[in-house]
């Protein structure tokens, strides 16, 4: 996990090891102060030596400024390196999950990809700034503080070696405890992020149910079980500041009653036992001890609320992609004809039921073929299997050809336009979005598909026409004007094989006659596979396939399927007793 994460430091790692070095000089400049103090006491002020007096305690103002310095940059270094460390993460992450296949992308929610490169990111953020210098600091000041504490009195400096140990181990088991609280937290954050996703995104059918109050009870109940798990941990963390100061303060009494005892006894003499100085800087040094503790506390805290995210992230940047480009592959995709070989798919390697099974099926360069079957059919996951958007288990896919495995990816995506089910447009322009389909298109190029998919009537009537704005979702154009902009986008790709999943659902009977003999008359080339619901849209296809529970059940004209095929003659008749 570690190893994965430290792969995105990169430019960052010189960041990072100047940030350490800064942090232990620090810790260094920190440590001397009060030694200088009780040099000042000692031989300063006791004695009444005012030279002694400036000279010491001129050298503390020169090493507290020396601290502050370092200080300064120190966290200004790791505040840089944290947040360029952390853009590194969220960048790698995102261009993993844009190279992942749709098995890939089922096996993470939405929700959960969002929270981890939005709030586990940010927990990794603010624990690499402390691990690079409270972490480093911390323990350079504890070792630091001990060595000097036994330099000026061993049996005062064995209190702190008795109770670091037992601070340390009762540190132990509040991390340990709070662990697990953490990681639960943060997977109740995926479902709180998918359940206002999923609100947001359907908020006209919950205000046309009146289902708000229902909506607002059960966000309210996933957000308090959040505030009681946080509350929780942060119950089990708080523990911390309490337990380290009940130790420290153990130790000040004892250096207060074992130092006075040893200063009364030498007479205040260094040469004899202790002196006023040396209690002084014992004091000191009971404090940074303290202070050290205290920042290790804090930071194993962070670490604890940090390791659940760091999962997450490693998870995410260690999954690969199942469909890989070939050693050598093809770079020309020669027609749009397609060939199944004894075809079966599954969407889970150890699924009991085949997705599709034993498909055979050949489909000419330029033909249109039409796929008809009850929901839940297959069609859709069958024709996904052409531009690899998910890989075969059995048998043999081949366009133009060549087995659709030999090609490079990109290639065989540009041969292969797909409308999916779901439409998407993004944020941006009409014409911004339909040049998805090919950057390069000129406005006359753009205006051509518009009018094949028979958008171009209804953009014309827009204020700004091609200009105009389309809200992210596309929410400020009908299902219809969606569709076919979506159809547009497909055609800009001038592509060998054009695949329209139920692509047509929203539009009236009309204008999807009209869109169907479009594209046979000016894309004649194009192998054009529609999948739909409605006999109409598929009725004068070349071919048409009737799917039933993955399989294929028939094939053949409308003529034919009428007297052979009794599900498409069953769909035709519902669907014309309908009508009338």
């Amino acid at each position: 996990m570690i190893k994965i994460l430290m792969m995105s430091l990169r430019e960052y790692k010189k960041g990072s090891i100047i940030t350490i070095l800064l942090s232990i000089l620090e810790a260094a400049f920190e440590i001397l102060i009060p030694l200088c103090m009780a040099y000042l006491i000692d031989q300063g002020i006791d004695t009444g030596n005012m030279e002694d007096v400036w000279k010491y305690g001129i050298l503390i103002l020169i090493v507290a400024g020396l601290q502050l310095i370092t200080g300064v940059l120190s966290a200004q270094m790791a505040a840089k390196t944290a947040v360029g460390f952390s853009a590194n993460i969220r960048q790698d992450a995102y261009d993993n999950v844009q190279t992942f296949s749709f098995s890939n992308i089922d096996k993470f929610s939405t929700a959960s990809i969002v929270t981890r490169l939005t709030t586990d990111i940010t927990n990794i953020q603010n624990a690499y700034q402390m691990l690079i210098r409270m972490a480093i600091r911390g323990p350079v000041m504890l070792i630091f503080s001990m060595i000097v504490s036994f330099s000026i009195n061993t049996r005062i400096a064995l209190i702190f070696l008795a109770v670091i140990p037992i601070m340390a181990l009762l540190l132990i088991l509040i991390v340990c405890k709070v662990g697990p609280v953490f990681n639960k937290v943060f997977h109740t954050y995926d479902k709180l992020n998918n359940f206002v996703q999923e609100n947001v995104r359907g908020i006209r059918v919950i205000k046309s149910f009146n289902r708000e109050e229902n909506e607002i009870s059960q966000f309210k109940k996933i957000s308090h079980s959040i505030c009681i798990d946080f509350s929780k941990g942060e119950k089990l963390l708080a523990y911390n500041t309490p337990i380290m100061q009940f130790f420290m303060y153990i130790c000040m009494i004892l250096i207060s009653w074992i130092g006075a005892k040893a200063i009364v006894t030498s007479g205040n003499q260094a040469s004899l036992g202790m002196t006023t100085g040396d209690l002084t800087a014992l004091f000191s040094y009971a404090t940074q001890i303290l202070m050290a503790l205290m920042m290790l506390s804090m930071v194993f805290a962070m670490i604890t609320i940090s390791i659940a995210s760091a999962r997450r992230i490693a998870e995410l940047l260690e999954e690969k992609t199942d469909i890989q480009n070939p050693a050598n592959p093809v770079m020309e995709v020669k027609d749009g004809s397609i060939c199944f070989e004894h075809v079966d798919f599954v969407y889970a390697s150890k699924a009991d039921k085949k997705v599709l099974t034993d498909i055979n099926l050949n489909i000419e360069s330029g033909q249109t073929i039409g796929i008809i079957g009850p929901t839940g059919s297959s069609k859709s996951s069958l024709v996904q299997l052409i531009p690899r958007l998910y890989d075969i288990n059995n048998g043999h896919l081949l366009l133009g050809g060549i087995d659709v495995k030999k090609y490079d990816l990109e290639i065989l995506r540009d041969a292969v336009s797909m409308v999916l089910q779901k439409n998407e447009l993004f944020s941006g322009t009409i014409k911004e979005n339909l040049r998805w389909g090919n950057e390069g298109a000129s406005d006359e190029e753009i205006k051509e598909a518009c009018i094949l998919a028979c958008a171009d009537e209804f953009i014309q009537n827009l204020p700004n026409q091609y200009d105009t704005y389309i809200e992210q979702g596309g929410t400020n154009v009908s299902g219809g004007q969606k569709q076919r902009l979506c159809i547009a986008r497909a055609l800009l790709k001038k592509p060998k094989v054009l695949i329209l999943d139920d692509s047509t659902s929203a539009v009236d009977t009309k204008t999807d006659a009209k869109i169907q003999k479009a594209l046979k008359e000016y894309i004649p080339d194009t192998t054009k596979i529609i999948i739909a619901q409605r006999i109409r849209s598929i009725q004068q296809a070349d071919q048409i396939i009737v799917m039933d529970d993955g399989k294929i059940e028939a094939m053949g004209t409308h003529e034919q399927l009428l007297k052979k095929c009794d599900i498409y003659k069953d769909i035709y008749v519902s669907q014309e007793r309908r009508k009338k």
